[in-house]
């Protein structure tokens, strides 16, 4: 299908899920139409949004099915396989189905240990890190740990295979590209210094000298954690703000389920 016909809506902020999204639709070339989700009020919670996503997070896309009726979809692995299934005709960010690298790339391998695993795994990394009321160091170490441990399984298989990409020469959706970039562009927010693993980071480069991902990733707004990263008050300051907001939603969300 020619990119003319689409009809994208992307409802994301500024996350490593959200520009996964916005960086496959402009490696893509599709247009799009871009809402901003302020989470910090609470807008993925609102009855219009849970229309979309019953789950109330980031990212979500609606788009005119081939029935000329809407579609609604979230979670970005989803999303992302939607994006290639209906549009990429041309393998530009994927493979053709049935051959070693589709299966190597979406179905089995990088995609899914990327969604269920340096994406949780950081997050946690993340909240404990820089999120929680009190820092608890079984926690911070539990998860920044296990981080480091995905990062060096990512880092030892580019060093083995000397590949470009995770799956070849060519960036993909899944593998450690495009669903990987956003998470390990911000590696020193979880605590893992990136030096550590000299592949990855070599990989992080190349991929960031991509024109669609420069595009992409500075969206809805710009792209900046690794600035904030060079400023430790800085960093303090954005954290504490966002342990603000993510704590009343904590309780929010415990107080609706005690309900």
């Amino acid at each position: 299908m020619a990119s003319q016909d689409s009809n994208i809506t992307l409802y994301t902020t500024q996350t490593p899920n959200g520009i996964k999204i916005s960086i496959a639709l402009e490696e893509l070339g599709l247009p799009y139409k871009v809402e901003k989700i302020e989470i910090s009020k609470n807008t993925q919670k609102e009855p219009w949004f849970l229309a979309i996503n019953p789950n109330g997070r980031i990212p979500a896309l609606t788009d005119t099915f081939t029935d000329g009726k809407t579609i609604n979809l979230f979670e970005s692995g989803s999303i992302m396989q939607y994006l290639v299934n209906r549009y990429d005709t041309e393998h530009k960010i994927s493979y053709p189905e049935g051959s070693r690298e589709y299966y190597e790339t979406n179905r089995y391998n990088w995609l899914f240990f990327q969604n269920a695993g340096v994406g949780p795994m950081q997050g946690q990394a993340n909240h404990f890190s820089r999120y929680a009321p009190e820092r608890i160091e079984y926690g911070v170490n539990r998860y920044v740990n296990e981080t480091r441990r995905l990062y060096g399984v990512v880092d030892a298989h580019l060093s083995t295979t000397k590949n470009a990409y995770l799956v070849g020469d060519k960036c993909t959706i899944a593998g450690a590209d495009i669903a990987h970039w956003g998470w390990v562009a911000a590696a020193g927010w979880a605590g893992v210094d990136i030096e550590e693993f000299p592949a990855l980071k070599a990989w992080e480069e190349r991929m960031a000298a991509r024109p669609a991902l420069e595009k992409g990733r500075h969206v809805p707004d710009p792209h900046t954690i690794k600035e904030v990263l060079k400023n430790k008050e800085q960093a303090d300051k954005e954290a504490a703000k966002a342990r603000e907001w993510v704590q009343a939603g904590m309780k929010e969300d415990a107080a609706k389920a005690q309900k």
